[in-house]
């Protein structure tokens, strides 16, 4: 079992920055993708921004040029750095990951990120 446990959401003024880590512990052998959805209320639930093993990265068109998405391997860590945040983009975000040749997927508890006008 793989334990994900998410910190740096808040509130935060449109044009700010934030940013989240997600760190995961417990059997993390194996850990492929690593990732960031968001949730919006009355939403579905949307990729973010998606980071390989090796580094290569996607991201959704409505973050393109404004987050950031990162990783450390040696600390089972992924990060997202959010700047020139919108009202938009206020969700609850929740990071994940998928482990072995399964994909099993994680996901952490979700961390509230809200941008104020």
């Amino acid at each position: 079992q793989v334990q994900l446990v998410e910190s740096g959401g808040g509130l935060v003024q449109a044009g700010g920055s934030l940013r989240l880590s997600c760190a995961a512990s417990g059997s993390t052998g194996g850990i492929n993708a690593m990732a960031w959805y968001r949730q919006a209320p009355g939403k579905q639930r949307e990729l973010v921004a998606a980071i390989s093993r090796f580094g290569g990265t996607n991201y959704a068109d409505s973050v393109k040029g404004r987050f950031t998405v990162s990783r450390d391997n040696a600390k089972n860590t992924v990060y997202l750095q959010m700047s020139s945040l919108k009202p938009e983009d206020t969700a609850v975000y929740y990071c994940n990951l998928k482990q072995g040749t399964l994909r099993i997927d994680y996901w952490g508890q979700g961390t509230q990120v809200t941008v104020s006008s």
